[in-house]
């Protein structure tokens, strides 16, 4: 589906106590926007946090805080999430960029309707744990990519007729007028779609570049505590 869009220069500024977050990490800064997507969606920002983790098990406590979480979201929930503020404002957010989000769910609205599929949050590994613990708990949604494959800041841009979804040959192809995330080189996700293959934490991985996107009606503290939270959960140690 086209997701037609027309952003601004790299801007790096720190955000509230995500410098924190660990001793030699990098500090966490916003991502630049293509002038015509900064232009059509004024509010659209991308954050962007590098930090040294590697992917692996969950430990206990994160498999127990799932569990948690899991009698906390029932059929009621499901219905009424999309009427809260944040799930609303990507709701809005996809149907501006020509997604529909009865088909192609909002993360917070997908991961519930999982829960109800299943019968509770299913625990994958510390990463996508992670992922998802920080999107419950803040209805923000979390990327992550190996920093040692990403070149430079992340920013939004349209992409480019005959482009591929990152670097190697066998990448596919993506639609002109696409949003994606990019870094000084290729495209490296689509926007609220897939990461490129190659981009993406493999069992090798040291460093992880966690982004999340934030569009007009989320507030700051709401992205700046959803990076935090997938960070300090990638500190803990599996068992």
């Amino acid at each position: 589906m086209n997701q037609r869009a027309k952003g601004s220069a790299p801007d790096k500024r720190s955000v509230g106590r995500l410098g924190e977050i660990a001793a030699g990490d990098a500090s966490p800064e916003v991502g630049w926007i293509a002038s015509e997507v900064q232009a059509e969606f004024p509010e659209l920002r991308l954050m962007a946090l590098e930090l040294a983790a590697r992917p692996g098990p969950s430990p206990q406590p994160v498999r127990d805080r799932l569990r948690q979480l899991s009698n906390r979201f029932h059929g009621a929930q499901a219905i009424t999430l999309r009427r809260e503020p944040i799930p609303s404002a990507y709701r809005i957010f996809f149907r501006h960029i020509g997604l529909d989000p009865d088909a192609t769910r909002p993360p917070a609205e997908a991961a519930v309707l999982d829960r109800l599929l299943h019968g509770g949050f299913r625990s994958q590994n510390l990463l996508d744990d992670a992922l998802l613990l920080a999107l419950l708990d803040t209805g923000i949604p979390i990327w992550a990519l190996d920093a040692a494959r990403v070149e430079g800041p992340l920013g939004i841009r349209v992409s480019r007729r005959g482009e591929r979804l990152g670097r190697s040959a066998q990448a596919p192809r993506l639609p002109a007028g696409r949003l994606v995330v990019a870094d000084a080189a290729s495209a490296v996700a689509v926007l609220f779609g897939d990461l490129a293959p190659e981009h993406g934490v493999s069992p090798a991985t040291t460093g992880m570049r966690l982004f999340c996107i934030q569009v007009a009606g989320v507030p700051s503290i709401h992205v700046e505590e959803a990076l935090w939270t997938c960070s300090e959960i990638l500190s803990e140690q599996p068992d």
